[in-house]
């Protein structure tokens, strides 16, 4: 008789329920497993095999096939260990189904250690959530994974299990097994070491950058070394609102397939990621034989800061072209595609100007820099503002006159609300100004006859693209809803501009 356990497999962030068939029979002892095995699903064998006997129980002496349905996807990861484990015991006859918990509708997930303990693994979030879609009323998981479990615990029977034993007296009621109790998050956050108010003068820039958090714009800051570039995007986080629980679940499946949790259980506050400028395609992009989320998606709904934007490979930047505009990226392979997350806010920093003057710099530094950087890249980022170096003045002007992060995130949140209403009405399923689609953006960003006017100067002076067009009137509908202004007016537009920078020199 074949026994069928269900557990799971996870390509990228995708998840196949995958059925366990165990056949034993009186033959030559053997273990097999079929079904497109990785090399560390057929390591399992080791596994499984020490993991049954260390807990007691006889690892039969016949021959085994273990047959991982369907037959046509790469099963990978150690996440079947415990499902096969489960069903040679239960094939075997060591364990009685007594009813109590309905294997058909259990799913098993979890690495076995030699011990027959169940170890912390990958990718058990997005595992339970599948199973909810789906419908399964239990699932098994290790105990190490049950804190980021909780967020979800109410649509299903989620049991933490430490040991393979726990799994087997729960199944045959020698253990009184208590679902996972639902929790709340709190993603209330924390006091942070990091705040605007150490960012000495730079008025204009903290403003840019209010506007970008406010609207989710791209920004790109270029000035001198020294100017706090890398300071004002470190606190940019600190101005952006709270995470929702939609946000939180995304972003901690990331970071549970990527195998980051680090014992935190759950991410609440806005991920920041600095990749260094020579981190390798695999680590910034994801990808690798067995796709990994990389930096652009452990990003995803917080903040990817590129310090030293000139130094990446040109090939990584062109391939930020599509989570920039999508917010995802698509990873293709001969085995097929693995889409992952990727939709962050994109803050970079460029040192030009190496002289000691007072420009931040000149149209030869931009031109020598675009050589790297492809004009097609720089058109998608939304804002490019100058950094110009702090005076002498207001660094030793200890009155201070700079606001600190919890001023500017109140009237971001506040700007963020009216967007979320605005969408709303008009049926999108977006958050933020710069997602807006082209096809209404006429209707959303609606502007004075004068602005109009103002924005054909600017589109016929500097034959700027379609794209910057659009730019424009997203930023100044930004700029328009921090103060709370249904109409976009000439100021916001004459503002909006200003952010637009290399566009005098791309388009000139």
């Amino acid at each position: 008789m074949v026994q069928r356990v269900l557990s799971a497999s996870i390509i990228g962030l995708n998840v196949e329920v995958v059925e366990v068939e165990v056949d034993i029979q009186k033959k030559i002892p053997s273990f097999e497993i079929v079904g497109l095995p990785d090399t560390t699903v057929k390591e399992s064998k080791e596994r499984v095999r020490s993991a049954i006997t260390n807990m007691g129980y006889m690892f039969p002496l016949n021959r085994i096939v273990i047959n991982l349905v369907p037959a046509y996807v790469k099963k990978e990861g150690s996440i079947l260990d415990v499902a096969i484990a489960m069903g040679i015991l239960l094939a075997s006859g060591q364990v009685e189904d007594t009813g109590i918990i309905d294997i058909n509708n259990t799913v098993f997930v979890g690495e076995l250690s030699l011990d027959g303990q169940l170890k912390h693994t990958k990718g058990v979030l997005p595992v339970v959530l599948h199973a909810i879609e789906l419908g399964f009323k239990n699932i098994f998981v290790p105990d190490a994974n049950k804190d980021e479990c909780k967020i979800v615990s109410k649509d299903i029977n989620i049991f933490p299990a430490k040991n393979l034993l726990d799994i087997i007296e729960s199944l045959e009621g020698k253990l009184d097994t208590i679902p996972l109790k639902f929790e709340l998050v709190n993603n209330k956050r924390e006091t942070s070491e990091l705040d605007f108010l150490d960012v000495r003068g730079q008025h204009s820039s903290k403003r840019a950058i209010e506007i970008a958090a406010a609207g989710g714009h791209n920004i790109l800051m270029i000035g001198g070394p020294g100017g706090g570039k890398t300071m004002l995007a470190r606190r940019t986080p600190t101005i952006m609102p709270e995470m929702d629980m939609k946000e939180i679940i995304e972003t901690t499946k990331i970071y549970s397939v990527a195998g980051m949790l680090d014992g935190k259980g759950i991410i609440a506050e806005r991920p920041f990621r600095s990749p260094h400028h020579t981190s390798s395609d695999v680590a910034i992009i994801g990808g690798g034989r067995i796709p990994k989320p990389g930096e652009i998606s452990l990003a995803h709904n917080g903040v990817l800061f590129l310090d030293e934007l000139q130094e990446f490979k040109s090939n990584v930047l062109q391939v930020l072209r599509q989570p920039l505009e999508e917010g995802i990226i698509t990873i293709s392979r001969a085995e097929g595609n693995v889409t992952f997350l990727a939709n962050f806010m994109f803050v970079g920093a460029m040192n030009v100007g190496k002289d000691n003057s007072d420009s931040v710099y000149s149209s030869s530094d931009i031109i020598r820099i675009l050589h790297k950087i492809s004009t097609p890249f720089i058109d998608r980022i939304d804002m490019h503002i100058e950094v110009p170096k702090v005076k002498f003045q207001e660094i030793m002007d200890n009155s201070n006159n700079s606001k600190r992060s919890e001023y500017y995130r109140e009237r971001v949140i506040r700007a963020r609300e009216i967007q979320k209403e605005r969408f709303q009405k008009f049926g999108l399923n977006i958050k933020t100004n710069s997602r807006i689609p082209p096809n209404i953006i006429s209707e959303i960003c609606e502007i004075s006859e004068s602005s109009k006017k103002l924005l054909e100067v600017v589109m016929s002076k500097f034959k700027i693209s379609m794209r910057s067009y659009h730019k424009i009137l997203k930023i100044s509908r930004t700029i328009a809803d921090l103060e709370g202004s249904e109409i976009i007016q000439d100021q916001h537009v004459a503002e909006a501009v200003q952010y637009r920078v290399l566009d005098k020199i791309v388009y000139s």
